[in-house]
């Protein structure tokens, strides 16, 4: 039985992993289908500390796991199937059948961008298309940009990288935005903001040398094909936490984000922790999650170092 298990490997689960092993809790870090995160789906990342020249995001991620690795912890990779919180030791099962069973459980999953599963999207991903303003905007700085999306996580996107682009195309596929007015109006009132409403999304259009040249969509109300010109796209139609294997044993938001007490990692389970984008609907950053990471190693260690019991028999 384990002490700790560690699921998932993005910067909140490998930073885990390295505070635990290094506090000598050899534990188990379970890869799903994108060990590393979406960091590895990421080229260059020059907002992370200690780079100065920037760094690959795979290669960040691979500095990482290895020195998890260094301090003793375990890798498995697998898609967990389910989990039992009910009861101690903590069950999980990944695919094939295998149970496993631990004392505590750090739950490092991550949340996933949603997409709009167009032709050229996914191709592009890391050359041209993007799904965080934050990470990316800055290589796009006097290039023409495409944001997607008519909710306020597009607004504020579309308004952060005006900060970079010559110009900033929002497309939505209704003529109404879901987004708060207030969000709608500062959006407005940007003159680098440019709308193409009532079109919806068809291809991300590149040219002969496979370099994004804009986005095909459908006008609505004509029903004819348009070519919107852009550099770079940014999909910003939110984010999927991956919390759908804990079969609702530890209280999630409406949206599906684990709730954690504020201020630490703690869940509404004993024992059992949550780090990261999983549990963070705010910043969702590379540094951000490997801080939570730190974090929930720690009330880890303190909750296993409270919970131990120990046998003074010898001693007397």
């Amino acid at each position: 039985m384990y002490k700790a298990i560690v699921v998932g490997t993005g910067p909140a689960g490998l930073t885990a992993a390295i505070y635990l092993a290094r506090a000598n809790l050899n534990p188990l870090v379970i890869e799903g289908t994108q060990p590393g995160g979406q960091l590895t789906t990421t080229t260059e990342v020059e907002n992370f500390p200690g780079f100065p020249d920037g760094i690959q995001g795979p290669e960040l991620m691979e500095h990482m796991r290895k020195q998890a690795e260094r301090f003793g912890a375990e890798f498995r990779s697998g898609w967990v199937d389910k989990v039992d919180f009910s009861g101690r030791p903590f069950k999980i099962q990944i695919e094939g059948g295998e149970e496993l069973e631990t004392e505590t459980v750090i739950l490092s999953t991550g949340a996933s961008a949603k997409y709009l599963g167009i032709p050229g999207e996914q191709d592009n991903v890391g050359r041209g298309v993007s799904t965080c303003a934050t990470c990316d905007g800055f290589f796009f700085r006097n290039k023409r940009i495409i944001v997607i999306g008519g909710g306020d996580s597009a607004m504020e996107e579309a308004n952060f990288l005006t900060r970079f682009a010559s110009s900033v195309t929002l497309v939505h596929r209704r003529d109404e935005l879901r987004a708060s007015k207030i969000m709608q109006e500062r959006a407005l009132s940007n003159e680098k903001v440019k709308w193409a409403l009532n079109r919806t999304p068809l291809e991300v259009v590149t040219n002969e040398n496979g370099i994004v040249k804009g986005l095909k969509v459908r006008n609505n109300a004509t029903n004819q094909e348009e070519l919107v010109e852009a550099e770079g796209v940014f999909v910003a139609i939110g984010h999927t936490p991956n919390t759908k294997f804990l079969g609702e044993q530890v209280q999630t938001d409406d949206h599906g984000y684990i709730v954690v007490k504020p201020g630490t990692t703690l869940t509404n389970v004993e024992g059992v922790f949550a780090c990261g984008d999983v549990q963070d609907t705010r910043y969702r950053q590379a540094v951000t999650a490997a801080g939570s990471g730190c974090m929930a190693a720690m009330d880890c260690e303190k909750y296993l170092e409270g919970s131990m019991v120990h046998d003074w028999s010898g001693m007397l």
